[in-house]
């Protein structure tokens, strides 16, 4: 059984507190790991560490701090393969899944910033009678905190701008998913990555989390999790004048309009309702129906969904895992019986999964569930559940279906399903939310913006967006004679 040890000053050690904390393999209930619960004296290490290392780093030449992200990603991918099998084991995610976005992104997201980066022009603007130039400067220690559905995915994906940007990091990984920072620690150890300039401390949000957000000579935090989670964060790092960027929840609706391929709808429905087992903040776990091919689309959605092969995340054929663990899982299922206090009906699953395996009996797998009959402003409709649950509904005209889409507090992403590309991004423009597809899903550039409106959000990430929140802009302007 592992000890999962917090990565200060490019060595691991245990923290302080001499506390672990379990860490569950959630498809099969079993114990694979103890992982060191930090306090407040371990991120004072990792922020001394961090500020050690600040000057060095800092003072490279941006063509060299590139060059380390290219490094680090050709180490990655050197790790691809045990990448993928460690986060299906710490999440429960198919291992197909894993190897296709988890591990593929973590690679893709250093790849990405390092082009990025190089591509970037000094920015001067030029007046009758002077010139301004504007730099950007790093920021200097940063926190960065992520959540257990995508661990490696979301956490590079904060990495690799905050280093190429000249900053140093104290990171918190989910303690429900602490196995692929540990292995990304690792492999800094093997390429002989600058001490000090990457730190992650681990351990729950009030010991190890908390005393991040309210470390003085931490100067911004990054966090993607829950809203309410967010609240805290921003109640905490707001008065002490941090740059915050807030990545929050979603109850991200799936329209269907009336002219829409049905077809390739209900297949995209499914995809955007289900993968990762609803476990991404993107989900499409509200999906909104014109009424006159309700009946219809309806059909061809259960038919998708009864297809979806949930089972063992390491066999090659599962294409839905566990949920992240069993107090998640009875969270899950206190919405489907809510629903059904709120009147909705089950349309198909509802139900914890029986599996044949033996080794995952004891796993948390809930079939994926679609219910109908519910209010748009019911709880279930309007609160993010997170899990394999997804709410039908129906609308009378797009007048109707802008308002139901619109209709709950968050407003992070969405896709809309029309044969007519027009009318497509039309409607999309209509919509309070941060992202929109137009008959797609999950599709992504990463030189667009992220982020969400609403209670999704605060800031945006991606392209020039995380290169401006990792830096500090400043301006010097130059009198001509």
């Amino acid at each position: 059984m592992d000890k999962i040890e917090n990565f200060i000053d490019g060595e691991f050690l245990l923290s302080s507190s001499g506390q672990f904390i379990d860490n569950i393999n959630p498809a099969t209930g079993q114990l694979i790991g103890k992982i060191t619960n930090s306090n407040s004296q371990d991120i004072q290490n990792a922020v001394n560490a961090a500020n050690r290392a600040l000057k060095s780093w800092s003072s490279l030449k941006i063509v060299e701090r590139i060059a380390w992200l290219n490094k680090i990603a050709d180490a990655l991918e050197s790790k691809k393969e045990l990448i993928a099998q460690t986060e299906s084991m710490d999440t429960g995610k198919p291992i197909s899944l894993a190897r296709r976005v988890d591990a593929n992104r973590s690679i893709t997201n250093f790849r990405f910033f390092a082009e990025f980066a190089a591509k970037q022009n000094d920015m001067q603007f030029d007046m009758d009678d002077a010139i301004n130039y504007v730099h950007r400067k790093p920021i200097g220690v940063v926190g960065l905190i992520t959540p257990w559905n995508l661990p490696l995915y979301l956490l590079t994906w904060k990495i690799a701008p905050a280093l190429v940007m000249g900053n140093t990091i104290v990171a918190k990984p989910s303690e429900l998913t602490p196995l692929t920072a540990n292995l990304f620690a690792s492999i800094l150890q093997e390429i002989d990555f600058p001490k000090g300039v990457f730190n992650i401390v681990h351990g729950l949000g009030p010991s190890a989390g908390q005393p991040i957000l309210e470390h003085p000579e931490i100067k911004a935090i990054s966090f993607t999790g829950g809203t309410e989670t967010g609240r805290i964060v921003a109640k905490t790092a707001a008065p002490l004048f941090k740059k915050l960027s807030l990545e929050l929840g979603g109850k991200n609706a799936t329209i269907i309009l009336d002219d829409a391929d049905l077809p390739t709808a209900a297949k995209g429905a499914a995809k955007a309702g289900f993968t990762n087992s609803g476990q991404v903040c993107l989900c499409g776990s509200r999906i909104l129906v014109d009424q006159s091919i309700a009946a219809e689309f309806t059909d061809l959605l259960l038919k998708e969904v009864n297809s979806i092969k949930l089972g063992d995340p390491q066999n090659e054929e599962t294409e839905m895992g566990s949920v992240i663990s069993m107090q998640h899982l009875e969270k899950v299922e206190s919405y489907v019986e809510l629903a059904k206090q709120e009147g909705g009906s089950i349309l198909t699953g509802g139900k914890r999964a029986s599996l044949t395996s033996q080794q995952n009996a004891d796993g948390a797998f809930l079939e994926p569930t679609v219910i109908g009959g519910l209010d748009i402003n019911s709880r279930t409709a309007t609160e993010e559940i997170f899990g394999p649950v997804i709410t039908l509904h129906t609308f009378e005209n797009q007048e109707q279906a802008i308002e139901m889409t619109n209709s709950t507090e968050y407003g992070l992403a969405g896709s809309v399903w029309t044969t007519d590309l027009e009318r497509g991004r039309n409607f999309a423009e209509k919509i309070e939310t941060g992202i929109m597809w137009v008959n797609t899903w999950l599709h992504r550039d990463l030189r667009t913006p992220f982020g969400g409106v609403k209670n999704s959000g605060v800031g945006r990430e991606g392209g020039q967006w995380s290169l401006s929140f990792f830096s500090e802009m400043t301006n010097i302007c130059v009198k001509q004679d």
